[in-house]
């Protein structure tokens, strides 16, 4: 299998959603399962880079507004009160890919669930002769469940990681990856990563 047209797209694996000092740490919102992502994806991302395929991160983002309060939309405000000036923001650590697995090919700041929606993600896969990705990233029945759906609606060959995604807790997330069968092939890291070897 040829991965010159493949991209490992990694959702929203950002320092502020992830480390220890980040946003959502701070506001008591941490889970195992989505600290335990980037050890398990960085083979993948490493072994991807090295058959020829591309890593294109999405970052949820919080535009500054006047006097540098980020742009909340009222639902998310009312689910994540802890959000506040700097969080999220455009080039701070906090909006950053975690370091397991940068440096990303491209990235992609997104202000949505969907990494499509009123982004540069399509142009870019387009521009680069990508037709398949590999999805995965947090979480599962938010931005990848809305950027698979999406991909899928724009012709793309989709495989999402089902162990390379993870949501707050282990129901939804199973919920999620079983939705998603009809629009994707679900898969493992070590399936793809036997799939690279081969």
């Amino acid at each position: 299998m040829r991965w010159i047209d493949a991209a490992l797209l990694i959702v929203d694996l950002q320092n502020d959603f992830l480390h220890p000092s980040g946003a959502y740490a701070r506001g008591g919102q941490t889970n195992a399962d989505l600290s335990a992502l980037p050890g398990r994806l960085a083979p993948l991302a490493h072994a991807t880079r090295a058959a020829g395929g591309l890593i294109v991160s999405t970052h949820f983002t919080l535009v500054p507004g006047r006097g540098g309060e980020p742009l909340i939309s009222p639902h998310l405000k009312s689910l994540r009160p802890f959000l506040r000036k700097g969080d999220f923001e455009p080039g701070a650590w906090g909006h950053a890919l975690v370091d397991e697995l940068a440096p990303a090919d491209f990235q992609i700041e997104k202000i949505a669930y969907s990494a499509f929606y009123m982004t540069r993600l399509e142009w870019v896969l387009r521009k680069s002769g990508i037709a398949r990705l590999i999805v995965s990233g947090i979480v599962s029945n938010g931005g990848v469940a809305s950027t698979v759906r999406d991909a899928h609606v724009r012709d793309f060959e989709i495989t999402v990681l089902e162990d390379g995604c993870a949501a707050f807790d282990r129901a939804t997330h199973a919920t999620a990856i079983s939705a998603l069968k009809p629009v994707a092939r679900v898969a493992t890291v070590a399936a793809m990563l036997a799939e690279i070897d081969r």
